[in-house]
């Protein structure tokens, strides 16, 4: 396999979509002796010999702007608010668990070209409170942040793929979620640290600024409707594979 080398601050900048600024001098003190063995800096992004490329666990297709990562089943009853958390964030009402960095998806998500559109995002306030308005977006933003999610697992010899809406189930209706598209929405950064990062927070179902994505459909205002569907949810435990694809309606 190929080898891209990318420094860990420049792919701080292209995860967060900041400016780079121009660096300090380095103090001749902090150089390495002469003689003192240094160790080569180990690559970040992997290029794979069938032109994808891999950032930690997450694995994109130029080509396709597909992006694919391990998780899990986590639950197969109780409300939802989540559909993918990290295994260290908000695992009791989350549908899937995963380990992967939210750093390394939005690193995918920014080099496919995908562009964050806030217009889900409730606006703040300067006290920190939340307004009764959302962000804006443009119309480019808008369609390029569109996502399908599909789910991928091992059912015997047989290989299911399930769109993450018909695994989703409305507590009223018992009808499995809309096919609305998800959108990738970027998270932010405060005090200097990755909220999505920090959080856990993946995918929500229940709008979450948090998140990296989230769910654009009817009642995604309510934290009190979303189940796992209950005929459609592999058990738990179960290993699936999450694909995020282009929305196209």
């Amino acid at each position: 396999m190929r080898l891209l080398w990318l420094t860990l601050p420049l792919l701080a900048l292209v995860a967060s979509g900041a400016e780079p600024v121009e660096r300090a001098p380095v103090e001749p003190k902090s150089l390495p002796a002469p003689d003192q063995k240094v160790e080569p800096a180990k690559p970040a992004i992997e290029r794979l010999e069938d032109g994808r490329m891999k950032v930690g666990e997450v694995t994109f297709d130029p080509k396709t702007r597909e992006i694919r990562f391990p998780a899990e089943v986590n639950m197969t009853e109780g409300l939802l608010e989540f559909f993918v958390v990290h295994r260290n964030g908000k695992v009791h009402e989350s549908l899937l668990l995963s380990d992967i960095s939210a750093t390394n998806l939005n690193i995918a998500f920014k080099l496919l070209k995908y562009k964050a559109s806030r217009e889900l995002y409730v606006k703040v306030e300067e006290d920190g409170s939340l307004s009764n308005e959302f962000e804006e977006a443009t119309p480019e933003e808008k369609k390029e942040s569109r996502l399908k999610l599909l789910v991928e697992w091992k059912d015997g010899e047989e290989t299911k793929s399930v769109s993450a809406n018909d695994l989703i189930a409305h507590a009223a209706t018992e009808k499995a979620m809309p096919k609305s598209p998800w959108v990738y929405g970027g998270s932010f950064v405060y005090d200097g640290k990755f909220v999505a990062e920090t959080s856990g927070d993946l995918m929500a179902i229940f709008l979450s600024n948090s998140a990296l994505i989230n769910f654009s459909g009817e009642d995604n205002e309510l934290d009190d409707v979303w189940l796992p569907h209950p005929t459609r949810v592999p058990a738990q435990g179960t290993k699936v594979t999450v694909l995020i694809q282009p929305y196209e309606p």
